[in-house]
């Protein structure tokens, strides 16, 4: 396995809407294989292929949502070939996001509180399935990345510049 870098905005890459996966294959696996190594070091809860410069319908998720004995994050990987949203639902839920192509920046954003997705998983098996709360959200936001859509792309014209130019900042004084 490896970490592979990560795109940051403003890459042009990111806005790229990524090709359907044809073939569910070990060549695959080892991408998502590498891309759970690329967002536990990190850390995030979810990665595109795109953001590691794959323009593919491929993304990884972990919300570790639960704690062992000793307090330590419980790994629960998800992987989603080929994702589609059904059935958004009217009711809205708002969340701040962030994102590992917008590093150290957060944003309120509103999403559709449920969906249902449809998917296949790592060994090409087909799921259907609702999904609620944080798990909505944040698929959603990662399959706006496969549409070539940053969450940023949500937020007013003001609020997006504010946070480039925040992430501009870090950037030089990190430099």
């Amino acid at each position: 396995m490896a970490i592979l870098p990560i795109l940051e905005v403003p890459d042009p890459r990111l806005k790229t809407v990524s090709t359907p996966v044809d073939t569910v294959d070990d060549e695959l696996r080892t991408l998502i294989a590498d891309m759970f190594e690329t967002m536990y070091a990190a850390p995030g809860i979810g990665l595109a292929a795109i953001q590691v410069g794959v323009a593919k319908r491929v993304l990884v998720m972990d919300l570790q949502e639960e704690e062992d004995e000793d307090g330590k994050p419980i790994k629960k990987p998800l992987v989603f070939i080929n994702p589609e949203i059904l059935e958004p639902s009217a009711e809205l839920n708002t969340y701040t996001e962030g994102c590992l192509s917008v590093p150290e920046q957060f944003a309120d954003v509103d999403r559709p509180a449920t969906c249902r997705v449809k998917w296949l998983d790592a060994d090409g098996t087909a799921h259907d399935e609702q999904f609620t709360g944080l798990l909505a959200t944040c698929i959603q936001h990662e399959m706006d990345h496969l549409e070539g859509i940053v969450f940023l792309d949500h937020l007013s014209r003001l609020k997006r510049q504010m946070i480039m130019k925040k992430l501009d900042k870090a950037r030089r004084l990190a430099a």
